[in-house]
């Protein structure tokens, strides 16, 4: 999993761009409690983010026809169907993308909304799209979940990419066993419960060292857990993924890289989990 290329279609094309890991509502959060939780971060900067090249304002009335939705772009360049259209019907939003994406053999695009920044009365559509042989683009589409107004702002992201094995989960046999039929994982589950409720004990207590501390960062660490666990060599506590950069043709970027029309060498940790 090492290669998208992004065939720009046309003259102009919205700015791709590596995902950043924050967000306004975590930072407005007490300290910025919220990037505490890792999982959270890591899953804000999976992925490389589509940005609406113009200020985009559509309005759904709620009935199930094409011209249910109206749409104004403050850019007449991105007029037409070149950035936001009214395509299904349904209250569905339609943007294009402005590339054709190909991806290594088994390898598809998840196109979604990006992760953890809610939209008020839209919600994104995802897709997965076997990017590895199609010779044909795909749209990324919004839900209005009420009648009403929304705007995408210039530069806000309107497509989230995800890079994903697609047939790989079909290979999954998920299993359901009782923990205890594990000794040691289940050792290892509760020495890490004790530990926890003993700091929120301590922490309701507001005994000092404990609200010094703050919070436990087993997770961040990946070490110095209760448990005594060592963390997966994969660990990672931030990621970020390379920017695109741009080439006059595919056949010119290594056996290591992402392009799009356009190509990026990936940092050695880029593939990451």
């Amino acid at each position: 999993m090492n290669r998208l290329t992004c065939y720009q279609i046309r003259d102009q094309a919205p700015r791709l761009a590596a995902a950043p890991g924050d967000r306004s509502w975590m930072d407005a959060t007490a300290k910025r409690g919220a990037y505490r939780c890792i999982p959270l971060t890591i899953a804000n900067a999976m992925g490389w983010e589509l940005l609406s090249p113009a200020r985009v304002t559509a309005e759904w009335n709620g009935g199930g026809e094409l011209g249910d939705i109206t749409i104004t772009i403050d850019d007449p360049a991105w007029g037409g169907d070149k950035l936001a259209t009214s395509h299904f019907g349904y209250g569905i939003l339609t943007f294009s993308t402005g590339y054709l994406f190909r991806t290594d053999l088994g390898i598809g695009v998840w196109a979604r909304g990006t992760p953890n920044r809610p939209k008020d009365g839209i919600a994104p559509l995802d897709g997965i799209i076997e990017t590895d042989w199609l010779p044909f683009t795909f749209t990324m589409n919004w839900q209005f979940t009420r009648p009403g107004r929304v705007t995408f702002e210039r530069d806000e992201p309107f497509c989230f990419l995800t890079l994903l094995a697609y047939r790989a989960l079909e290979e999954v046999q998920p299993e359901i066993v009782p923990i205890g039929s594990d000794s040691q994982l289940s050792a290892q589950h509760q020495a890490w419960r004790t530990a926890r409720l003993g700091f929120i004990d301590r922490l309701a207590k507001n005994e000092a060292e404990t609200v010094r501390q703050g919070w436990q960062k087993f997770y961040v660490r990946g070490d110095g857990n209760p448990s005594g666990t060592a963390p997966s060599a994969t660990h990672t506590s931030k990621v970020k993924l390379a920017e695109p950069i741009r080439r006059e043709s595919s056949a010119s970027a290594g056996p290591n890289s992402v392009v799009t029309g356009i190509t990026a060498q990936l940092p050695e940790d880029a593939s990451q989990p």
